[in-house]
């Protein structure tokens, strides 16, 4: 079950849409798959919700696929049966939660108030959705009730959209945010599947931010890299700092007084979250050189570099 609730968390974006129509099902599932996210959360608010769940487990096992709205245990056991992997409710229904936990699916009940936490910790849970986010006061509320419930998660899902998703995910107790803005009915209904892969991709894209941090050049000699650092800082005007393993040119290049990874040099791309991004690359097949991760201070992963080359450089990721 916490295996289910770290990948949800790992792909920080969670697709919740309605399925009124069997023949937009798979179409659907493939934008967002094509977009690289593998999650979703169809709502029971149609009759073809169990039906849809089914085909999306049965067709497409990559997906991990939850069931939406779900407001009684009969809907609990229907999601089950269809495949669903996780479920989410817009309101804290014990007998819901109960039969959620008899059967080992991962439940994110809605919660809206302090008295709404508490009937949810008393039932074990340490991750509840919170909606209506907006409505109910947005990441103002959250962090007024982190003082009681610090050690309470969530998922905020109502009124999240590309603007604000990110003044969310920010924040250590959101899990991932959740939202139809991705693929509202009228794409659906449409069959705009290509806009939903765009509208995913974009939000996506935001989430990660990854951006050139840095390149950096194997030089054979402290002499060498101070002959190069020195005329990057006299053609453009860069600061150069030293350390002890290289020189730097402004925030844009750094020198290495001796060869370091990479047959050339070093590419550093900055993301907004490692953890994710990591992921994201590991779910496609990349690796990571474990034995050349950095830390800070405090002992936070801040940069991890991939196991393979690119056109002779070893490219790293760094924690913005």
């Amino acid at each position: 079950m916490d295996e289910i609730i770290r990948k949800i968390g790992l792909y920080g974006i969670v697709p919740v849409v309605k399925i009124e129509r069997p023949e937009d099902t798979l179409p659907l599932a493939k934008a967002f798959c094509r977009a690289g996210l593998p999650v979703m959360e169809v709502t029971y608010r149609t009759n073809n919700a169990e039906g849809a769940i089914r085909e999306i487990a049965t067709e497409m096992p990559e997906m991990l696929v939850g069931a939406g709205t779900v407001i009684e245990p009969s809907q609990v056991e229907s999601a089950v049966k269809a495949g669903a992997k996780f479920v989410v409710t817009p309101n804290l229904d014990v007998e819901v939660v109960k039969t959620c936990q008899r059967l080992n699916i991962p439940v994110l009940p809605g919660c809206a108030t302090p008295t709404d936490i508490a009937a949810a910790m008393s039932l074990g849970l340490n991750v509840v959705k919170f909606f209506p986010a907006e409505a109910s006061g947005g990441l103002s509320m959250i962090k007024a009730m982190n003082g009681p419930f610090g050690m309470m998660k969530f998922l905020p899902t109502g009124g999240i959209n590309l603007d604000n998703m990110m003044d969310y995910l920010k924040n250590d107790k959101i899990l991932a945010v959740g939202g139809t803005f991705m693929a509202n009915e009228g794409f659906v209904r449409d069959g705009q599947f290509d806009r939903v892969e765009m509208m995913t991709r974009l939000a996506m894209s935001r989430m990660y931010g990854f951006s050139l941090t840095h390149i950096g050049a194997n030089c054979e000699s402290e002499q060498e890299a101070q002959k190069w650092a020195g005329l990057m800082g006299s053609m453009f005007g860069f600061d150069c700092d030293e350390s002890a393993g290289g020189i730097a040119a402004g925030s844009c290049f750094e020198f290495m007084k001796k060869p370091y990874l990479g047959e050339r040099g070093h590419i550093a791309i900055g993301t907004n979250f490692l953890d994710r991004a990591m992921f994201r690359f590991e779910t496609m097949g990349f690796k990571f050189d474990r034995s050349q991760d950095k830390f800070s201070d405090r002992g936070d992963l801040k940069a991890a570099y991939f196991a393979d080359e690119f056109f002779g450089f070893a490219i790293h990721l760094i924690q913005k």
